[in-house]
């Protein structure tokens, strides 16, 4: 499991049918406290300098292709479809795999991945212990042996991200440095800058 949403397929006789994929019970919204609202018109945007103006423009561009990463990929309204095919026709689905097949898509399992997650799980302890440099230490730790596991990295930034902006709400989903406060992240990544190096379809990749 490497991010949000993973799903695992698991039949009546315990037997996993589909490893580890992206998957949607169906269509998904942001939580409205999360929208962003339109300007009033009563409050325009105050005078930009050109520097102000090319950072504005360009802080959008990378809004949008990161928007584009993360909506590509995995088809979201099929995902359900596959499901009901599933539960409906059971090992004669098209969707179910044979053991062979779910071997053969399950990730690897190398030393570094279980150094990565011991590195995780201490973190955790010494955050809830209140050992924050310590937990800290250890998160960017299994950052480096496991740079793909999306759910270790947006656990360890949404910890920081409600610490610094006193919400737990919309800190949760403030995944990365706040504006002006750039050098009090304490991560050596964060979501926005991770994800614009991927590819469209590399974050939720398509599996049906």
């Amino acid at each position: 499991m490497r991010n949000i949403p993973d799903v695992v397929w698991i039949d009546e006789d315990g037997i996993i049918v589909r490893p580890a994929e992206p998957g949607w019970p169906g269509a998904t919204a942001m939580p409205e406290s999360m929208v962003r609202r339109p300007r009033p018109p009563s409050d325009p945007r105050p005078e930009e300098t050109p520097e102000e103006q090319r950072a504005r423009a360009e802080r959008r561009a990378a809004a949008a292709r990161q928007a584009e990463n993360l909506q590509s990929g995995q088809e979201r309204d099929a995902y359900p479809d596959a499901i009901r095919d599933w539960v409906e026709k059971g090992a004669t689905s098209e969707f179910a795999l044979t053991r062979d097949a779910v071997v053969a898509r399950s990730q690897p399992r190398p030393l570094t991945m279980s150094e990565g997650a011991a590195h995780f799980e201490l973190a955790n302890h010494l955050w809830r212990a209140g050992r924050r440099d310590a937990a800290i230490a250890h998160f960017n730790a299994c950052f480096r042996l496991q740079p793909d596991n999306w759910t270790y990295k947006r656990q360890a930034w949404s910890l920081v991200g409600v610490e610094q902006s006193g919400d737990a709400e919309r800190g949760r989903f403030t995944q990365g440095p706040q504006t002006g406060r750039e050098d009090e992240w304490p991560f050596e990544s964060d979501f926005r800058s991770d994800v614009l190096k991927l590819e469209a379809g590399q974050y939720y990749p398509k599996t049906l």
